[in-house]
């Protein structure tokens, strides 16, 4: 028995433009006109990108109308997307009381003992940069509860508090073990 035919009439074409417009799968549409997914592709590409595009166009009219009647989000959204707007970064590592509007960047170069004159003026703009960033304290000073600066023991075995260590044996035990 041979497959029957199947035939795009208007109404049929109506309702792809209306699924597509409001986003539909292909898939889907095809299963609810009755046909197979290549079938619609091939007989409604037309209709298909029809439909896509006057729903964009309808929901790019609200959105323009929201914009025009005062709505921030709407023109901010519109701007970025349509007048390609950015919004400008801030640095990483702003240094306080630092000039923010100058583009200077220091460009630390190795010494090459060539230029004595310019190796001079590099090491005086190294230091003046760094003179302005935050000094962080080396690993080994820490504070204690008192905001005093407390001497890390990097002995390997030791406690701070007792002064003995641990991994020596006590003098009870012997070279077998305790209990022995």
């Amino acid at each position: 028995m041979a497959r029957r035919a199947f035939v795009v009439n208007a109404a049929v074409r109506d309702k792809v433009r209306h699924l597509a417009g409001v986003g539909v799968a292909q898939d889907d549409i095809a299963k609810i006109i009755g046909c197979a997914p290549k079938t619609l592709r091939k007989r409604c590409r037309d209709d298909l990108d029809r439909g896509v595009a006057e729903a964009n166009a309808t929901v790019s009219g609200y959105l323009f109308a929201s914009a025009k009647a005062g709505n921030v989000t709407a023109q901010i959204f519109w701007l970025k997307t349509r007048a390609h707007w950015r919004e400008k970064t801030a640095p990483e590592d702003p240094i306080a009381g630092g000039d923010t509007d100058s583009k200077s960047e220091v460009l630390v170069l190795p010494d090459n003992n060539r230029d004595p004159e310019l190796t001079q003026v590099l090491r005086a703009a190294q230091e003046k940069y760094f003179a302005r960033k935050p000094q962080r304290q080396p690993a080994e000073v820490r504070t204690g509860l008192e905001g005093q600066p407390v001497e890390i023991d990097h002995s390997i075995g030791t406690l701070p508090d007792c002064g003995r260590n641990p991994l020596s044996g006590d003098e009870e035990q012997t070279a077998s073990g305790p209990g022995v």
